[in-house]
């Protein structure tokens, strides 16, 4: 029952601060800051303790500052309105650790013993600091110690190392510095690595592979994202839907290739013809979906025309072979009553109405759009 409990304790006082919905990176450094709270409250609260007992007053005061200072860097994660609380709670706890190990290099510690503990400052640097900071600060940190250890006449220490102890002591720990400091240079390539690749699949779950437009799922985040803004501004928006007419005739007399050709042609001049902040995507099959910004229902028209159009008009030579191309095209201004996936549906209800009367046309007409 009462390991339960502990074990209940030490769980939540390392969680203290982590939320779900922070970076990943974030809580990890979270978790790590308020896991040397706790080691270096505890070690140096039993330090300190032991220092008093033995009537080291000086070293009991300091202890115990450095103890509450570990203490603080926990607690700083209780006010979760304090931006980057995990940086200022790295912050002391690097301060802390630093201050520390400069005292105890300064005093000896307990039979000289002190600086001994100056190994563990490498990777407390570098963990909260990254490469660069952390190189910054354990390069300071050496200096200063360089020099108390061998400044003319001990002038700044309180306690006796002789010349091989100190040499030794600088030529290790810069040891240790520089393998940490390979490490962590490796893990952030590593991990940049790893991001680059996360990123690059992203992308292509995002693509579709033969056009290179959005896709079906990219092309959700852009509605949603689009409709989100023009609720909030009161803006215009529209969707179009168009599909290529007697593409299955296409495939038969030119092939699969023949057909590909087509799609990747006209997603080209598709890009070619719209507004910079127009979005298309490939939206099944021979269907393309166009997210239309700041544009009326009339608007979205005048530009499926224009669209239209240019398709017409265009030659498309595969194989040495002149392939024309018509399109039937649905329009849709989207709204309070027609949102996102109303708005679509009554786009493609429009595209067949297109095709039913003869295909190579917009609908709803331009008399209809404007009575409405």
């Amino acid at each position: 029952m009462v390991f339960s409990r502990f074990k209940n304790w030490i769980k939540l006082y390392l969680q203290l601060g982590i939320v779900k919905h922070k970076d990943h990176e974030i809580n990890q450094q979270i978790f790590v800051s308020n896991l040397f709270s706790l080691i270096g409250y505890t070690i140096t609260f039993a330090m300190a303790l032991s220092a008093a007992i033995r009537g080291n007053t000086i070293l009991a005061i300091s202890l115990f500052s450095a103890s509450l200072l570990f203490f603080i860097s926990h607690q700083i994660h209780r006010f979760g309105n304090l931006q980057n609380s995990h940086k200022i709670s790295a912050r002391i706890v690097l301060f802390s650790l630093l201050t520390l190990m400069l005292y105890l290099v300064y005093t000896g510690g307990h039979a000289n013993t002190g600086p001994l503990w100056m190994y563990i400052v490498p990777p407390v640097a570098f963990f909260f600091g990254g490469l660069r900071k952390g190189l910054r600060s354990l390069g300071l940190f050496i200096v200063i110690v360089g020099t108390m250890l061998f400044y003319p006449d001990d002038a700044l220490l309180n306690a006796e190392y002789s010349f091989e102890f100190k040499s030794r002591l600088i030529y290790s720990f810069l040891t240790v510095t520089l393998l940490f400091g390979f490490y962590e240079y490796s893990r952030q390539k590593s991990f940049k690595s790893i991001q680059d690749l996360s990123d690059k699949f992203e992308r292509q779950a995002m693509l579709d592979p033969l056009t290179h437009l959005p896709n079906r799922r990219a092309m959700r985040d852009y509605l949603e994202h689009e409709y989100a803004r023009a609720q909030r501004s009161k803006l215009d928006m529209s969707v179009l839907l168009c599909d290529i007419d007697h593409f299955k005739q296409i495939n038969d007399k030119y092939g699969h290739d023949g057909g590909d050709f087509v799609l990747q042609k006209l997603a080209d001049l598709f890009e070619n013809t719209l507004r910079k902040q127009d979005k298309i995507s490939r939206w099944g099959g021979e269907e393309f979906l166009f997210l239309l910004p700041e544009t009326s229902g009339f608007e979205a028209y005048t530009l499926a025309e224009k669209i239209r159009t240019k398709v017409a008009e265009t030659e498309f030579v595969y194989a040495n072979q002149s392939i024309k191309i018509t399109l039937s095209l649905g329009v849709k201004e989207v709204s309070p009553e027609s949102p996102i996936d109303k708005a679509i549906n009554l786009a493609d209800h429009f595209l067949y109405q297109a095709k039913e009367n003869g295909r190579n046309r917009t609908m709803p007409d331009k008399e209809t759009l404007g009575a409405g």
